[in-house]
């Protein structure tokens, strides 16, 4: 006999309302946190939720500040989100634009090389905390706060945290992809066919701006190289970016949580949606997943926007173009759907919403290329495609029209998302991070000068 399911929607906070009221899981206020870590000061170059790395820093502040810690939030680009201030925390706005949003293209390009209010504004944070309790957690730098970060970082007698929510360490546009080609780049970053190769998606202006960019991070930073606690999201991670990372870093796995488990799955077997949920821009796949829905005759929704949106219409015009939804509806949409479409053609860093689909039940056909691919067993709760192959999407999808075979991937996915971190889990994962780095720190800082490491 199947288990129950039921219809799910999400609220604003991320919560999830049931219409089942027996389905609702239950939330707990965490314990009080009483380790050595009193303070935490939260990086992000975003100080809104607009993908997994600004969602990241900001729900992780609010459980911190919920656990009793003193948390300073400091955006790039504000404004920042409102419920950080309603729970009490300290937060700054950098500026009000990030790099490519700022109308003045020439104050966006020199203060992307070297923002020097962010190194103040964090300097002034550091300087109103005891050092000895106190952790710095970067979860971005790239698209606002920039590399001038890095010396007050690794300088500080605070100890520091650095989450690889994206390639920027080692990759100068962040990802190890050809903008141009649309594929992976396997290039050394900033050796001679990477400096020679056009890869930006904007002007070569633009690749010389960021080459300039990677030189000064590695020179003038003081990063990646004197990093000393990292948190990678997945294991592909550390092979891609790990001829890039110090070797006296301590690496941490500790992958993103998802949302909140459903006690009863989405029914997916009687629905009929292929959902696609994330920016459209070429890197992200979207185009691909258009035109396989087309050819498998299957109906498709893309939840996002982006630059792609017409080329993705184009592509399949009877596509549903939802734009970007506040996820009570994001929810409605997932409770409709048969399956998610990942059809990223770059690595990705540790995308969310894979996880969120199998919290609730709905299998995943995913991008090989992805570092998603992962958490998807092939076969079992999803489906691995090859990037960028149309006709196999297309077979992909035509595969899971099977009632039988739809519902048999719902109930693993369901099963697969029990075993997944909740935020209890993850943060007690990273407090426990945070208080290994304290004490380390505090180690180094007693160090006589020369030893300390």
């Amino acid at each position: 006999m199947d288990e129950p399911v039921a219809c799910v929607d999400w609220n604003v906070a991320g919560a999830p309302m049931i219409a089942d009221p027996t389905a609702t899981p239950l939330q707990n206020e965490p314990a009080r946190h009483e380790g050595a870590v009193k303070s935490v000061i939260v990086l992000s170059d975003h100080g809104w939720i607009n993908g997994g790395q600004a969602e990241m820093a900001i729900e992780s502040a609010l459980q911190l500040r919920r656990r009793g810690l003193d948390v300073c939030f400091i955006a790039g680009a504000g404004p920042v989100d409102q419920r950080l201030i309603d729970q009490g925390v300290e937060c700054h706005e950098v500026g009000e634009h990030d790099i490519l949003s700022d109308p003045n293209r020439l104050r966006a390009m020199s203060s992307g090389i070297w923002n020097f209010r962010a190194a103040r504004v964090l300097s002034e944070c550091l300087a109103r905390r005891d050092a000895q309790s106190t952790i710095v957690h970067v979860h971005g730098w790239a698209k606002a706060l920039s590399p001038s970060i890095g010396p007050v970082l690794t300088r500080s007698d605070a100890a520091h945290v650095y989450t690889l929510h994206d390639y920027f360490l080692g990759c100068p546009n962040g990802g190890f992809y050809d903008y141009r080609k649309n594929e992976i780049c396997t290039r050394k970053a900033l050796g001679l066919d990477c400096l020679v190769t056009r890869c930006d998606s904007r002007a070569l202006s633009h690749k010389a701006w960021r080459v300039a960019r990677q030189t000064v991070l590695r020179v003038s930073s003081r990063m990646p190289g004197h990093l000393r606690e990292i948190i990678y999201l997945a294991p592909e991670q550390l092979s891609i970016l790990g001829p890039y990372l110090p070797a006296k870093a301590r690496k941490h796995h500790l992958a993103n949580p998802a949302g909140p488990q459903l006690r009863r799955r989405v029914p997916v077997e009687r629905n009929s949606l292929f959902l696609f949920i994330g920016r459209l821009s070429p890197e992200k796949g979207a185009i691909v997943a258009a035109k396989a829905a087309r050819l498998a005759g299957v109906s498709i929704a893309f939840c996002g926007d982006g630059r792609s949106r017409e080329d993705v219409r184009r592509a399949n015009p009877d596509a549903q173009m939802l734009g970007w939804l506040p996820k009570h509806e994001l929810g409605g949409w997932m409770a409709r759907a048969r399956c998610l479409v990942f059809p990223s053609l770059w690595y990705e860093g540790y995308p969310l919403v894979v996880a969120d689909a199998l919290r609730v039940g709905l299998p995943v056909i995913v991008s090989k290329a992805s570092v998603a691919a992962s958490s998807i067993s092939d076969g079992v709760n999803g489906v691995h495609v090859a990037a960028g192959d149309v006709d196999a999407w297309a077979g992909a999808m035509n595969r899971l029209k099977s009632d039988e075979l739809a519902q048999a991937f719902g109930r693993a996915a369901y099963r697969a998302g029990k075993q997944l971190l909740d935020y209890d889990e993850y943060m007690s994962r990273l407090l426990a991070i945070y208080e290994g780095a304290l004490l380390r720190k505090r180690a180094d800082n007693k160090a006589p000068r020369g030893i300390a490491q």
